[in-house]
């Protein structure tokens, strides 16, 4: 805590003012992850019992417990990050996922995967451009990662299947977050746009009932044991802690609740898969300027 306190002592100085939330983020970070790389606290996923995984980008447990309604039973799990980079490198850092093939809208993965010693079955990154829709080819539809999942299932009969839904994280498609520029982060949209906390909360909602209905499909059509998890949660105002300034995102290394507390929804749907591990394909070749350009379109810094 006092190095973080030093340092912002030190940007005062230099007259680098910073505002009141970038300050409360600072020492939440201290508060909370100290010098761990990630949430080591928390689940590693790939540890877990399932043949199919399904990962809302951003989803809160409490959000996701209201507004869901699919068969099985729902439990928590502890994510290893709250922010998406963080959990890539708190689940697959120095594994070796030969059973695995990971189909995803989010660039994070590709972003850092030779940094961390990942490795995979295959992958599907439909965070590329080809694959996204809207103002400045901003957003992967969870239509087409709902799509793409289920073709991974048939084509790959013996591997885990990993879907990873950009949804509910921004850019918001419903009629409330619609007018929001995609291309502004969640924490910028209430200054911008001068809304409430309960307006941010409703077009949040609005895009989690739109990738549960894709959700909803796929667990009654995949095959096996099914889990509906998170990568991490998400701030819709809630406060920081311990400085109570109100936030919104998923800033990384802060492990409230709201954001590191996520759910894990169980089903079964016939008989379970015989898993097979076998030598990775050809890995994806990543054009670093696009997984940046992408990333930087759902608000991470690059």
């Amino acid at each position: 805590m006092s190095t973080t306190l030093n340092r912002v002592k030190r940007r005062l100085r230099n007259g680098n003012l910073p505002d009141s939330r970038a300050v409360a983020r600072q020492i939440a970070r201290a508060y909370y992850r100290g010098d761990r790389p990630y949430n080591t606290d928390g689940t590693n996923v790939f540890d877990e019992d399932w043949d199919n995984l399904l990962i809302l980008d951003a989803c809160r447990y409490d959000a996701f417990a209201e507004e869901a309604d699919l068969p099985g039973t729902l439990e928590s799990r502890t994510s290893r990050g709250s922010m998406t980079r963080e959990w890539v490198r708190g689940n697959f850092s120095d594994r070796k996922l030969y059973d695995t093939v990971y189909v995803t809208g989010n660039g994070n993965f590709d972003y850092v995967r030779d940094k961390i010693g990942a490795d995979i079955h295959a992958e599907v990154p439909l965070w590329r451009d080809e694959h996204r829709t809207g103002a400045g080819k901003s957003i992967t539809p969870p239509e087409t990662v709902a799509e793409a999942t289920l073709r991974c299932a048939e084509e790959y009969p013996t591997k885990r299947i990993v879907g990873h839904f950009v949804q509910p994280h921004t850019p918001y498609l419903g009629p409330t977050g619609e007018r929001f520029d995609p291309r502004v982060p969640l924490k910028d949209i209430p200054r911008r746009y001068d809304v409430s906390v309960g307006e941010i909360a409703r077009a949040y909602r609005e895009n989690l009932s739109l990738v549960l209905e894709e959700v909803e499909t796929l667990v009654a059509e995949l095959p096996g044991k099914t889990v509906v998890t998170a990568d991490h949660g998400e701030l819709l105002g809630d406060r920081l802690r311990p400085v109570p300034v109100r936030d919104y995102g998923h800033p990384d290394g802060i492990y409230m609740d709201e954001l590191v507390t996520v759910p894990w929804h169980v089903s079964i749907n016939g008989d379970r898969k015989d898993i097979v591990s076998e030598r990775p394909e050809t890995a994806t070749e990543v054009d670093v300027d696009e997984v940046k350009a992408h990333l930087r379109d759902l608000g991470y810094a690059t």
